[in-house]
């Protein structure tokens, strides 16, 4: 069935065009100031805004294996709920996706059960460089690196394998970079002067800017060394900035970064409201920190915005420092937290849908998605701009049942989500008869 959204604002390479758009099937068909057609669901949005659906390239939806945390299924619904329509998944699920066949049998549970689009990421351990180098670039998303432990036991630290996998990997390769040497060393230091329970406060001078520093500019020596396709996940810090360029394309660049929502929106100052539950790695830093990693966006040395969805059980995030696990879940609420920021006068919508819509596309080279063009797959979110909400208990979606945003106000709300063409989000309504797609890449 034919859907003809009219009297759409439409958000879109760098503009806002008020216009028709017909979706045939899983495709935008068409987009002019004015459409007719008689076989098609007519859709008025009344002048609403209408833009392409985000797509993040980091998320952690816990599925094989910790599914307690999370699922595929109930991590999809919540993202296409907050206008997520794509994701590209990390590896250190259980078991992790170290191999060809455990990686593909990611791939079915997302084809059986994901609302969203989805990719996944091969991982790299120690071990497996033979493993990796089989990944088939067109299918996958990117290799990604733990340089600097997280949640699991990922860490590549041997110096000899890392070298191999940027001088033999021609595909993307995504890097978790902090220096674990010195984490191990700062946390020793912690412990003995405070015990086990260690206040939250120290988590970003535990995981100070240095580590970050440290990892990052040793994952772009390597990635100038071998000429490798790098992008560096969640940038925390000031001092990491200045590895990145602007003077330049992003279709051009061979080394790219981003930035996570909870590094934008909180400080330091937070851990005494929030506590455990926004402890991350890397660390949610100082305010000069994130005016820093802002400025970087701004200025495109950081090109992309994601979430880094990470979500535990709240009693786990209760626990004492070194027990509390790292991470918290952001895909239901990352696009309307943006927009605040449009609200505050900070970014425009344009540069919005830009940082979350476009530059993903680009950076990864997405085949037929992030952009609303002809042609192109109709992923496509309705915004509610002055719509505001408050996030509380019964309208959090997530399998964890928790927000860091929990009692933020909104002011604006997504209205509708279409993954494919198909209306899978509508007010509060999901209809989840079909299911996303696999992602495909043009490399």
């Amino acid at each position: 069935m034919k859907k003809l959204l009219k009297n759409a604002q439409i958000i879109n390479e760098g503009s806002i065009q008020k216009a028709d758009l017909l979706i045939d099937g899983d495709r935008i068909a068409k987009i002019a100031p004015s459409i007719t057609d008689d076989t098609a669901e007519i859709i008025d949005l009344a002048g609403k805004f209408l833009m392409p659906g985000v797509v993040d390239d980091q998320v952690h939806f816990r599925e094989p294996g910790l599914t307690h945390k999370g699922r595929i299924y109930t991590e999809s619904r919540a993202a296409v709920a907050g206008g997520i329509t794509s994701f590209m998944e990390m590896p250190n699920t259980n078991p992790q996706a170290l191999t060809q066949e455990l990686l593909e049998d990611k791939y079915k549970i997302g084809a059986k059960d994901s609302l969203a689009n989805y990719s996944f990421f091969m991982g790299a351990s120690n071990e497996n460089l033979e493993e990796v180098l089989k990944t088939d670039p067109t299918q996958v998303a990117g290799v990604k690196i733990f340089m600097g432990s997280s949640t699991g036991n990922m860490l590549v630290d041997n110096k000899t394998v890392l070298n191999s996998i940027f001088s033999k990997c021609d595909m993307l390769i995504a890097v978790h970079c902090e220096d674990e040497e010195t984490v191990r060393a700062n946390s020793a230091k912690m412990k003995e002067e405070h015990g086990e329970d260690i206040p939250i406060r120290f988590h970003p001078i535990i995981r100070n800017e240095e580590a970050c520093y440290k990892s990052s500019s040793m994952a772009v020596e390597l990635a100038k060394k071998h000429d490798t396709r790098l992008h560096i996940l969640h940038i925390s810090s000031l001092k990491e900035t200045a590895l990145f360029r602007n003077d330049i394309p992003l279709k051009e660049k061979r080394i790219t970064a981003e930035a996570c929502i909870h590094h934008l929106w909180f400080d330091e100052s937070s851990y005494d409201e929030k506590g455990t539950l926004i402890k991350w790695n890397p660390a949610v830093k100082s305010l000069k920190d994130k005016e820093g990693v802002w400025a970087a966006l701004l200025d495109d040395r950081i090109d992309i915005i994601a979430t880094d969805h990470a979500p535990h059980t709240l009693e786990e995030k209760q626990n004492t420092y070194f027990k509390a696990p790292s991470g918290g879940p952001l895909v239901q609420h990352a696009l309307v937290a943006m927009l605040e920021f449009y609200h505050q006068g900070k970014v425009s919508l344009e540069w919005i849908v830009n940082k979350m819509c476009h530059a993903p596309a680009d950076c990864f080279q997405l085949k037929e998605r992030g952009f609303i063009k002809e042609d192109y797959y109709a992923d496509l979110v309705v915004l509610d701009i002055d719509k505001s909400w408050t996030v509380a208990k019964d309208n959090i979606l997530y399998h964890c049942g928790w927000s860091p945003f929990e009692g933020q106000e909104f002011k604006s709300s997504i209205s509708k989500t279409f993954v494919n063409g198909n209306l899978v989000y509508n007010k509060g309504v999901f209809d989840e008869s079909t299911r996303g797609m696999r992602l495909e890449f043009d490399r």
